[in-house]
């Protein structure tokens, strides 16, 4: 065993790559629509809506000749139900706590940068990683989404630690980009949300089959 981790910092993406939101994403998005007298989808539906952010996910949900203030009330009603019971159906994938406990009891710094809505990302850090996170932030006023780098910069930044010290963990092939946008490696888990081949594609450094899998990457 390394007395050392291999890398100083694990930064990662939230939805489907630390926990599987997507039940609680279905519930909330079709009690957004519902409210605004819109169709609602089903899960498959609205797992290919997913990746790149709240707003766009409600872009995609509302129907395509929804005016610009009905996209925005439609979103806001979002926003409110999922801090009000954006939880409710959320679990860890399987071995996840296990395995960031292990890797923060060896040195390694944990933070989270997701394409969710601040306040969301907060809340589900609150509740499932109270202790285990250092650092966390969604898409905000000054954090863009991703691919943009600059929140994961933004939590090697807070961590203190040198962004080529840090890797980036992420379901999606933008998370893979925004990693390498970065200056990180970039580590993709199979478990997550995008399919197998557009997740390859983008050239990610690591591939994980399992969360256990990250403690090599902490030296363990």
């Amino acid at each position: 065993m390394c007395n050392q981790p291999a890398y100083k910092a694990f930064i990662f993406d939230l939805d489907g790559t630390l926990l599987n939101t997507l039940p609680d994403l279905v519930n909330v998005t079709n009690k957004a629509l519902e409210e605004e007298g819109f169709p609602t989808h089903t899960p498959e539906q609205i797992l290919t809506y997913i990746g790149d952010g709240a707003a766009s996910l409600i872009s995609q949900a509302v129907p395509s000749d929804a005016s610009q203030e009905e996209f925005e009330r439609t979103f806001k009603r979002f926003k409110d139900f999922y801090h009000d019971f954006g939880i409710l159906y959320t679990t860890e994938f399987e071995g996840m706590s296990e395995a960031l406990q292990q890797a923060k009891a060896a040195g390694v710094k944990l933070a989270i940068m997701s394409n969710k809505f601040e306040q969301g990302v907060l809340d589900v850090r609150d509740r499932f990683f109270p202790d285990l996170i250092d650092v966390a932030h969604g898409e905000s006023a000054q954090v863009p989404r991703k691919p943009d780098p600059t929140g994961i910069l933004l939590c090697a930044e807070e961590l203190g630690i040198d962004p080529a010290e840090c890797l980036f963990f992420g379901d999606s092939a933008s998370d893979i980009e925004a990693g390498h946008n970065a200056g990180m490696k970039s580590v993709a888990v199979k478990w997550g949300y995008q399919p197998h081949e557009r997740l390859m594609a983008a050239n990610p450094d690591y591939v994980l089959e399992r969360p256990e899998d990250m403690l090599v990457l902490a030296g363990l």
